[in-house]
C-alpha cells in the first residue's frame, strides 16, 4: 500500500512538473529525476498510471495547448510551434493534423468561424453526450462542454457555480452495467483543474446492488479538490463484488468555484493498489460508542 502511494504521489508530482513547464526543454531523464526513480523504472510506473508514456503525454499536452492558442490568440503558427518545442512548423502541422484532423491552419480557421457564430468556448449548459447532471441544487451551477480548456484533445467537461455563495452541490456522471468487472478491483482515474473552489470538489464512483442497495463508494470528501490548482490526475478505487449490478462514477462540485475535467479512465486493478472507499459494511460500527458522551 505504502509502495502504491509513493508511486502515485511520484507520478503527480511529475505532472505538476510537466504542467510547469511545457514550453520548457522537457527530457525523458529529467523527468525520471524529478520522480527519483530509474528511468526504466519511472517509465514502466507513468505508463501504468497514466496510459501513455511519459514522452507521448508532454506531446500531446503541448498539442491541446497549441490548440487553444490556434484558436483563441493571434500568435505565429511558427511561434506556437517553437514555444511548444517542435523542431519546425513542418514537424508541427504532422503532429497537429494526427492529433486534431486538421493543419494548424485549418484548425485556426475552423475555430475562429465558430467564434464569429458564437459557438466555440464555454458552451452553456451543452451537456456532453452520454453524461448524466444530477444534484441538490442543479439551478446554482452550469455544466458544459469547454472548448478553450482541455487537458488532452480539444474539449473538457466544465463544471461552476453561476450563483454566489451557492451551497448546493452539481454532479457530472454516468452509469454502466458491473458485469465486466464483477468480482475484481477498478480504479476510476481522470485529470481534474480547478479554479476558487471554496466548498471542495472530487472524483466519486458508487457499485449498487440490483435493487439499487449501495456496496461501496468513494467521493474523495476525506482528500478533497480545494483552490486552485492546475492539471492533475486523481483516482477512486472500489471493489466490485459479485452482488454487484451497476456502478456510477462523475465529478461533483460543492459550494462555489470552478472545475474542469478530462481523459477519465476505468481499469481493473490488482489487490496490490489499495481501495480508497468504504463499503456499506464498514460505514456501520460493530458496536454503539459514547454513550455518556464522555469519549
Amino acid at each position: 500500500m505504502a509502495n502504491e502511494e509513493t508511486h502515485r504521489g511520484t507520478v503527480n508530482q511529475t505532472l505538476s512538473y510537466i504542467e510547469r513547464h511545457l514550453t520548457h526543454m522537457l527530457r525523458p531523464d529529467d523527468l525520471a529525476r524529478e520522480g527519483r526513480f530509474s528511468k526504466r523504472h519511472f517509465d514502466r510506473l507513468f505508463l501504468a498510471a497514466i496510459g501513455r508514456t511519459a514522452a507521448n503525454y508532454v506531446r500531446d499536452r503541448r498539442l491541446a495547448r497549441a490548440a487553444a492558442e490556434l484558436a483563441h490568440t493571434r500568435k505565429g503558427i511558427l511561434d506556437i510551434a517553437l514555444e511548444y518545442h517542435f523542431q519546425s512548423q513542418e514537424a508541427f502541422t504532422r503532429a497537429f493534423k494526427k492529433a486534431h484532423g486538421l493543419t494548424p491552419g485549418q484548425y485556426r480557421a475552423y475555430a475562429h468561424s465558430l467564434v464569429t457564430k458564437g459557438t466555440m468556448g464555454m458552451n452553456r449548459n451543452e451537456v456532453p453526450h452520454g453524461w448524466t447532471v444530477t444534484g441538490n441544487r442543479v439551478d446554482e451551477y452550469e455544466v458544459a462542454l469547454d472548448k478553450r480548456e482541455a487537458h488532452l484533445g480539444s474539449a473538457s467537461a466544465r463544471i461552476q457555480s453561476v450563483k454566489r455563495g451557492a451551497e448546493g452541490f452539481a454532479t457530472l456522471m454516468q452509469m454502466f452495467g458491473a458485469d465486466r468487472y464483477a468480482g475484481k478491483r477498478v480504479r476510476l482515474t481522470a485529470f481534474v483543474k480547478a479554479e476558487g473552489i471554496q466548498g471542495w470538489a472530487g472524483l466519486w464512483m458508487r457499485v449498487d446492488r440490483k435493487n439499487g442497495d449501495l456496496l461501496q463508494f468513494d467521493n474523495m470528501q476525506d482528500r478533497p479538490i480545494q483552490g486552485t490548482l492546475d492539471w492533475n490526475q486523481y483516482a477512486v478505487v472500489l471493489d466490485v463484488s459479485e452482488a454487484s449490478h451497476a456502478i456510477a462514477f462523475g465529478a461533483l462540485l460543492r459550494g462555489e468555484g470552478r472545475l474542469w475535467v478530462d481523459n477519465f479512465r476505468i481499469d481493473e486493478v490488482d489487490e496490490r493498489t489499495p481501495t480508497t472507499g468504504q463499503s456499506a459494511e464498514e460505514g456501520v460500527p460493530a458496536e454503539p460508542v459514547n454513550l455518556d458522551f464522555e469519549g
